[in-house]
């Protein structure tokens, strides 16, 4: 199904009432790991809105994305006390490590990098987390070793 088909689904199950559109939304983009831009346009109509207030709440959101995500995210606790014990040490390589700095993806697609602000391992600092699991303790080495199984496991 294409990306237009499954948008053309949930706007067609959904009310066309604007209390709907977060939902709307959030199911555009569990199927398709993002909401497309060219999208915008349906969604507005479906709900009777402008393809501003749409990419307004899209943009609103951190959630919402607006292209396809990497296959690994990459997320760099950015919190003080991660920061205190090498965090700011540990993203600059992470940076040179993955060929890209915080918001974006590494030339291959595979890693993208973002900051978190807090993963609860103040006491382990520094923290990552690489798609759903947390590291502590995370060196650079460490860091390059989590990378290299993450690369292994595509």
């Amino acid at each position: 199904m294409s990306p237009t088909d499954h948008v053309s689904a949930v706007l067609a199950g959904a009310a066309a009432r604007q209390d709907q559109l977060l939902p709307a939304l959030h199911a555009i983009q569990d199927q398709l790991g993002f909401v497309p831009p060219d999208a915008l346009p349906a969604i507005a109509a479906a709900f009777n809105l402008s393809r501003a207030e749409v990419h307004g709440v899209i943009t609103f959101y951190h959630y919402f994305r607006t292209t396809p995500p990497a296959r690994h995210v990459v997320q760099i606790c950015r919190a003080e006390s991660c920061q205190s014990m090498g965090g700011d040490a540990l993203l600059a390589h992470a940076e040179a490590a993955l060929g890209c700095k915080l918001h974006a993806h590494s030339a291959d697609g595979q890693f993208a990098l973002a900051p978190v602000f807090c993963l609860g391992q103040c006491a382990v600092s520094p923290a990552i987390m690489v798609n759903d699991a947390v590291h502590a303790r995370v060196t650079p080495g460490r860091f390059d070793t989590l990378i290299a199984k993450a690369r292994e496991a595509a």
